[in-house]
């Protein structure tokens, strides 16, 4: 999946990613508010593909699952952070988002074009000439992933096991 890089720094809570006054008003218009706290174009210009890079401790707050579900509507293809607050790390995999930890972001450039490569576990930048790699995530969080998050894993492997 390539896409464009849009860069945040340390301690995004879930309150930025989905402002509590808009949780009543549906996913659609909760989207439309994602991060705009912090970078009031984001929601606006967000693409399908496009990658949240991030500092430490992204997602920390509440437990709501909308902060990683207002990405994945958005259409971000995965977010690679230093670290993650554990439950949005939890949420966002069991929605398939993929919630990857980078141990160095250093030389990431906001707007630039990146390719992210589950498999591999690496955030490609040709156009800078770098590649970054990310902790690669178990065999079973890839299957969970692959099969759109935890509710549709759950129903192939239930409808296998009925076969």
């Amino acid at each position: 999946m390539t896409g464009r890089i849009f860069l945040f720094g340390d301690d995004i809570d879930t309150d930025q990613l989905a402002p509590g006054r808009y949780m009543k008003d549906g996913m659609a218009e909760l989207a439309r508010h994602c991060l705009e706290g912090v970078r009031p174009d984001f929601p606006r210009d967000v693409r399908p593909g496009d990658i949240v890079v991030a500092g430490r401790n992204f997602g920390l707050g509440s437990s709501r699952e909308q902060a990683a579900e207002a990405l994945r509507f958005l259409g971000v293809s995965v977010v690679v952070a230093r670290s993650f607050a554990g439950i949005f790390y939890r949420n966002a995999i069991n929605l398939g988002l993929p919630a990857m930890v980078a141990p160095a972001i250093e030389g990431l450039r906001d707007g630039a074009s990146a390719t992210f490569d589950l498999a591999a576990a690496q955030l490609r930048l040709p156009g800078e000439g770098l590649v970054i790699g990310l902790e690669p995530l178990p065999d079973n969080l890839l299957r969970m992933i692959g099969d759109g998050g935890l509710v549709a894993h759950l129903k192939k492997r239930f409808q296998a096991a009925k076969a």
